[in-house]
């Protein structure tokens, strides 16, 4: 049953949608899919969709207000849904489901499984008929070392298929024959059928059936050397150890028996990357990136769900294993189990790892998966084309007279209301100028708008003193308590101090603040006060990512594709970074200064105690006795330090 409301006020009347489990669509006025989801209720669901507007998150609402009208089919089972939704996503491909971007660079290994006498390759296509795959592997010269070793064991063809039909036609071997390099049909010395049989073997040991091989081999050999046939042992032992190098290269992560899919993820708002280990026989066979960008708000249980189908929605059975670990259980878990369960044949289980070997497993690739996002978002700030579409981006978006060829960022950063500090970080022509960098102490305040109207006013103030140089060293120690203060710059950051510095008073075309509307309003503010309403201004609000500009009530929401968009993040993070390393930079120097005060109590002797006791709290809660243990302090001196600490 399908069921459309195709008018521009497209909700559905109370009681319309059925309460039945099955799959909807969004459509625009044109017709295209813009969403497709499931639902085990679809009435519960929809009406997610159709509450007041500003209750809904920003995407979600640019979705709906986008759409004109929304369509449903209702199914017999919950699984029939989970079915439907991926049969729909591959067919239409709508815009706000989330989008995948597998990485294309790592290479596999493929036995042609439909040819006459199949052959072992090392390929990057994977829409060879027939063919059976393992990996990916990281490099190229990974997959041929482990078919070098592999054929020594298992001789299967490596010649090419001009050279297979030359030999098979003139009845002489191939070159690759010739040299013990190939071990098809083709060398003159097995049948068709023998080498499919060796084929088969080749395919077993790469999918895990290690054990059985190892078992056979040894047994062999140990047979041999009993008949005094030592020619023969050898040759087994030679094939012992080629199995040995393979098994080395992927170490034994899980139990022997273990058949698994594992999958690290990391996510922010826009994106997301994932790791999929493959583990056969307990050893990691081949590992598989893939990129997700996001457009609506979703869940990372939904999140999971939607990795899952389209990772086995067109899987061979056979590369369905028996278990499934992931960061997180989606709702529809035990659909999903009975999804796979019918598409392999067998019991499939999805698990969440908790503890043991697999937990330590899971935060291994759920780290590798964090660095891949991180070069994910790098790269495409880094690239000269990108870079040039997010400052025109940047420009249509806020509506700027010109291309914000340098930008500022600013974020104020502090610990319960002590310790305020902020940071300015540049980036001129999309990249970051950390020459340029400055970092700012403030008068001790719990209210992030004043801080930052304080740190803006008095970097304001540089714009109408071109004339006047950085500040000098005597300056650097005070902190920004009204517009005739000076700047903190951390000596001890990554900024470095040089004579021929740029000046401070550059004026940049657009100034970014970490935050949503209350943030950039005190912006506006400094920048009316200080008589700079000529630079542009707009905020970045983390939860939402949403672009906040001054005066509006509603924020301006950038496409997850968007090179503008990656830009202002990287701006916002970048700021945060630099603010956090100068917090901690400063703290570590207060109390470094505090012990400093103690008599007799030296640099190496102040490491020491921190090093020791970790934290600047535990040295406070130590005892006299406690403190008088380190090497180099004795009873008075610990006193002495527990009394200047307490006091």
């Amino acid at each position: 049953m399908v069921r459309s409301v195709p008018t521009v006020s497209y909700k559905p009347r109370p009681g319309e949608i059925p309460t039945n489990p099955g799959v909807y669509r969004f459509r625009d006025g044109d017709g295209r899919v813009l969403y497709v989801g499931k639902a085990k209720n679809l009435r519960a669901r929809l009406s997610n969709y159709f509450a007041p507007l500003h209750t809904l998150h920003e995407r979600t609402r640019r979705m709906v207000t986008t759409a004109a009208s929304v369509e449903w089919t209702v199914v017999a089972t919950d699984v029939d849904s989970l079915q439907l939704e991926y049969q729909w996503i591959k067919e239409f491909d709508p815009p706000f489901n989330v989008r995948y971007r597998d990485d294309k660079s790592y290479p596999f290994m493929a036995i042609t499984l439909a040819d006459e006498a199949p052959r072992v390759i090392v390929t990057r296509n994977r829409r060879i008929p027939g063919a059976k795959y393992f990996g990916p592997y990281p490099k190229v010269w990974a997959v041929h070392d482990t078919i070098d070793l592999m054929i020594k064991v298992f001789p299967i063809r490596t010649c090419s298929d001009s050279s297979y039909k030359k030999a098979m036609a003139s009845g002489r071997p191939c070159f690759p024959g010739q040299i013990g390099r190939c071990g098809g049909p083709c060398s003159m010395k097995v049948t068709i059928e023998e080498h499919r049989a060796m084929v088969e073997d080749f395919i077993a040991f790469m999918a895990g059936g290690d054990q059985r091989f190892t078992r056979e081999l040894s047994a062999r050999m140990r047979e041999a050397a009993a008949a005094m046939d030592y020619e023969a042992a050898a040759v087994y032992r030679d094939k012992l150890q080629a199995i040995d190098a393979v098994l080395n290269k992927s170490a034994l992560v899980l139990a022997a028996d273990t058949d698994a899919d594992l999958f690290g993820i990391a996510e922010d708002e826009l994106a997301a990357t994932v790791q999929h280990f493959v583990i056969r026989g307990g050893r990691v066979r081949g590992v598989r990136a893939t990129t997700i960008e996001k457009e609506l708000d979703i869940s990372g249980g939904d999140l999971v769900d939607q990795v899952l189908q389209r990772t086995y929605g067109n899987a061979a059975s056979t590369d369905i294993p028996r278990q499934v670990l992931v960061p997180s259980l989606p709702d529809d878990a035990a659909e999903l189990e009975a999804w796979l369960r019918e598409r392999r044949g067998k019991s499939v289980t999805i698990q969440v790892a908790q503890r043991g070997r697999k937990a330590e497993l899971m935060k291994t690739a759920t780290l590798n998966a964090q660095q891949a996002l991180m070069l994910h978002k790098t790269r495409r700030t880094s690239d000269y084309v990108a870079r040039t579409q997010a400052l025109t981006d940047l420009q249509e978006a806020l509506d700027l007279a010109e291309a914000p060829l340098r930008i500022e960022c600013f974020d104020v950063s502090h610990l319960g209301g002590t310790n305020v500090v902020a940071s300015m970080v540049v980036f001129e022509d999309g990249l970051p100028r950390k020459d340029q960098y400055r970092s700012f102490g403030v008068a001790e305040t719990t209210d992030d708008t004043d801080s930052l109207y304080q740190v803006l006013m008095r970097r304001l103030a540089y714009l109408d003193r071109p004339e006047e140089n950085e500040p000098d060293e005597s300056e650097r120690t005070a902190s920004v308590v009204s517009p005739d203060a000076a700047i903190v710059t951390d000596p001890d950051a990554e900024v470095v101090t040089a004579r021929k510095r740029p000046r401070f008073a550059y004026r940049p075309q657009l100034l970014v603040v970490d935050g949503g509307k209350p943030q950039v309003e005190a912006a506006a503010r400094a920048l009316r006060d200080a008589g700079h309403e000529e630079v542009a201004l707009c905020g970045i609000a983390k939860r939402l990512e949403e672009v906040w500009l001054p005066g509006e009530e509603y924020p301006v929401i950038l496409p997850r594709t968007s090179e503008a968009l990656y830009l202002l993040q990287r701006l916002r993070d970048e700021a945060h970074r630099f603010a956090i390393t100068h917090q901690r930079k400063r703290r570590r120097r207060d109390i470094q200064s505090v012990l400093a005060e103690v008599p007799g109590l030296g640099e190496a002797r102040i490491k020491a105690l921190l090093r020791h006791f970790g934290s600047v709290s535990a040295l406070k809660q130590a005892t006299p006795d406690e403190i008088a243990q380190l090497p180099g302090v004795g009873p008075k001196l610990a006193a002495a330090i527990h009394l200047h600490l307490s006091g």
